[in-house]
């Protein structure tokens, strides 16, 4: 049992993952991750850079996986705001390397100490293009660790760039925790390079291993080589990247349910939120009302699923967000209106009470009961 911070508690989980290279560059509330891994990377004969910025810390994570390491680099919003274009590079060329991005109030510079979950649509939509995204979260220092191994053996996996978003509180909260030893994946490596394909599926081979590698952001054939003005061969490339993790199913879908059997109202919450929204459930119940939580570890791909089915036997749906409403949008368009979708929203840098979020529960349960009423007595009337 250690007490230990969520931004020291990642580094140990990419540690564990097989994380050989870190570049970056500091900035607030992500810096601890760099401090972390510029101590201990050295000695386990990995290496750490820091960058001169965010653009080339994330270019040079994707050259060191081509390299052959396992690649990390961590950052803040702007310094994510400054990776999208390599993030698009790194999904065009099936590249695995993990980004974290502990999120803190924006837009542009900020409020850098105080906690946000203000980029989780540009964890979705930053780059352009009809590119995969995930992107997984944690709610404690535990989670932390964990999600970071996960994180790390989805982009090996599946030879994707895999975004964890953190935030101010998880990254610097300390926690007593005992890590467990999680299993980690490897990368995979073809059984013979003569026929092997650099794109045509999920091995791996880094470049000045035997094979000739062309290594392009442009649409290219399986071979690597550039196929600029092919369509039809740019589509069937995207779509075979697209259909790869859509076949994933649970292994990237992370979710963790908290009294959701008899629930009548449910909570979905992720990172730093789903704590008190933990609590407003407890202090629901002990009223009589028959609260549950699902918490979201992944964002991206949406598990509308689990959404769906919850959706389809509550009476409402709260969403708390430390933001204006993200992901209460896509979450909405999930229920395609089985059940009523409530956001509820903050940007003032503070983190939700479990009152807050219990009493947003009860006004809105008094709000559908009376608009259901009055719909009822309209129609007698009628």
């Amino acid at each position: 049992m250690r007490l230990i911070q969520g931004n020291e508690a990642c580094a140990l989980g990419a540690l564990h993952a097989g994380c050989t290279y870190y570049a970056g560059y500091p900035i607030t509330p992500a810096s601890e991750i760099m401090e972390h891994m510029a101590r201990l990377l050295p000695a386990r004969h990995g290496v750490f850079v820091q960058m001169e910025d965010e653009i080339a810390a994330m270019a040079a994570i994707i050259g060191a996986s081509w390299g052959g390491a396992k690649a990390m680099t961590a950052t803040s919003g702007p310094g994510f705001s400054l990776m999208q274009e390599n993030l698009g590079y790194a999904s065009m060329t099936e590249t695995p390397c993990v980004v974290v991005d502990s999120q803190r109030m924006g837009p542009s510079t900020g409020l850098p100490t105080l906690p946000s979950q203000g980029d989780v649509m540009q964890a979705r939509w930053g780059s352009h293009g009809d590119r995969v995204a995930i992107a997984l979260t944690a709610s404690s220092v535990r989670d932390v660790y964990e999600v970071t191994v996960a994180c790390f053996n989805i982009s090996e996996q599946y030879r994707i760039p895999v975004v964890l978003l953190l935030d101010a509180v998880v990254s610097h909260m300390r926690e007593g925790v005992e890590f467990p030893d999680l299993p980690v994946v490897t990368r995979q490596r073809p059984a013979s390079l003569a026929e092997f394909l650099p794109f045509g599926g999920p091995e791996f081979v880094p470049l000045g291993s035997g094979k000739p590698i062309v290594v392009t952001g442009l649409a290219h054939a399986d071979t690597g080589l550039p196929r600029a003005s092919d369509g039809a061969n740019s589509e069937r490339m995207m779509r075979r990247i697209v259909d790869r993790i859509e076949a994933a199913g649970d292994t990237i879908l992370r979710t963790r349910p908290v009294e959701l059997d008899d629930a009548e109202v449910g909570i979905i919450a992720y990172g730093i939120t789903a704590r008190p929204a933990r609590g407003a459930v407890n202090l629901l119940r002990r009223e009589g009302i028959r609260a549950g939580l699902l918490e979201l570890q992944t964002i991206w791909p949406l598990p509308e699923r689990a959404i769906r089915e919850l959706a389809s036997r509550t009476r409402l749906l709260l969403v708390p967000e430390l933001n204006l409403g993200q992901l209460v949008i896509p979450i909405r368009a999930a229920v395609e209106g089985a059940a009523p979708v409530v956001p509820l929203n903050r940007i003032d840098g503070l983190v939700f009470t479990p009152e807050e979020i219990a009493d947003s529960v009860r006004r809105s349960l008094a709000h559908g009961d009376a608009a259901a009423a009055l719909s009822l007595a309209e129609a007698h009337h009628a």
